[in-house]
């Protein structure tokens, strides 16, 4: 599995927000500067993350984006899912239903399987907030994911 660079960005930018947002709205273009993103690229990951509900907005000169909940509230694994899909290591994980029609006899599921499960596991366990606090214990603002 690789998470490809809309994951790593919307990462970078759920980040940025958490830290640089608080109750106040974020510019597209503040977060491009700080990140090294380019404009049109945050706009689709901001698209994204406004269908789920995960960010607030408002438009105008003092317009911008701010998350819509808690740092503490998003897991590693919501943001990359927003962006990747499911993380299956493999195909037939990537549905709740296997349809593979060698399941049965695969001698390799229960390793992909729980590979998967490790995956899971971990990026559901840190938070948006664990990753502001790593940031803040590395004690500069200017991250890259």
């Amino acid at each position: 599995m690789k998470i490809s660079t809309k994951g790593r960005y919307a990462l970078r930018f759920m980040l940025d927000l958490a830290i640089y947002g608080g109750d106040e709205y974020v510019s597209l273009r503040e977060i491009s500067a700080r990140q090294d993103i380019s404009l049109k690229y945050l706009e689709q990951i901001v698209s994204l993350f406004n269908k789920n509900g995960y960010i607030k907005s408002v438009r105008g000169p003092q317009g911008g984006y701010k998350l819509a909940k808690a740092p503490d509230s998003y897991t590693v694994g919501d943001i990359l899912r927003t962006t990747e899909g499911a993380l299956a290591p493999v195909v037939c994980l990537e549905t709740q239903e296997n349809d593979c029609p060698r399941c049965s006899s695969c001698g390799t599921l229960p390793f992909w399987t729980g590979l998967y499960n490790a995956i899971n596991d971990y990026v559901d366990s840190v938070t948006l907030a664990d990753l502001c606090e790593n940031q803040r214990t590395a004690g500069n603002n200017d991250f890259c994911i």
